[in-house]
């Protein structure tokens, strides 16, 4: 009986212990390497916070996303214009962030990913074709029209297309992460450095030595 009693108060207390124990922040960088020459000197995950005393009503408000973004800036004709602690400074450690999305006629923005964001896009202007591709590759597509909304789940690959040949489209995009990272798959693959083996392109593709090059001379890479 007094074994019983001290099993269900050691129980009681580990479920309170896992209640209050909360879970590491999300990381806001690709990786943190330790210091473990200076283990007492210390990087943060973010940027430091004014005294609370000395914030106002401008530091929680930006116009950035009012400008259209220069979409003939890259071969594949859109633009993002993100916020971020410089022209917002409010959004720190909110775990957000918030875009312009800018895409041409015929435009597209390539298969890419955000490892530390799910991102719901909503279309003010135009007409796009959205998608993403799930673990299973199983493809989820979409065509927008104005006031349509679309959400890509954290870290998969998904992709945006004007498909108007008239007009440009703009949409706005919410994520959650003041850092979700971008990382467009083709450049990821074909233009690393150092680059990835080109036998290990080749047998990934199934394509030939003269094709690899091809394509990494197309991507800058």
């Amino acid at each position: 009986m007094v074994r019983s009693k001290h099993l269900l108060l050691q129980t009681l207390i580990l479920a309170v212990l896992l209640g209050i124990i909360t879970s590491d922040p999300e990381p806001l960088q690709d990786f943190c390497v330790a210091d473990t020459v200076n283990p007492h000197s210390m990087f943060l995950n973010g940027a430091p916070c004014i005294n609370p005393s000395q914030a106002i009503s401008c530091h929680f408000m930006t116009s950035i996303l009012a400008k259209p973004g220069n979409t003939s800036a890259n071969r594949f004709g859109f633009n993002v214009t993100l916020t971020n602690i410089q022209n917002l400074p409010g959004i720190n450690t909110q775990g957000l962030t918030m875009a312009r999305v800018d895409i041409a006629v015929n435009g597209y923005i390539p298969p890419h990913s955000h490892p530390r964001a799910s991102e719901v896009t909503i279309l003010l202007k135009g007409n796009i074709l959205v998608g993403f591709i799930d673990t299973s590759n199983k493809l989820f597509t979409q065509q927008l029209r104005p006031g349509d909304s679309f959400v890509f789940p954290k870290g998969l690959t998904h992709f945006l297309y004007n498909i108007d040949m008239s007009s440009p489209a703009v949409a706005v995009a919410g994520l959650n992460s003041q850092n979700p990272g971008a990382q467009l798959v083709s450049l990821a693959t074909f233009a690393s450095k150092p680059r990835i083996p080109d036998e290990v392109l080749k047998n990934a593709f199934q394509i030939g030595g003269q094709d690899v090059e091809r394509i990494r001379r197309n991507l800058g890479g």
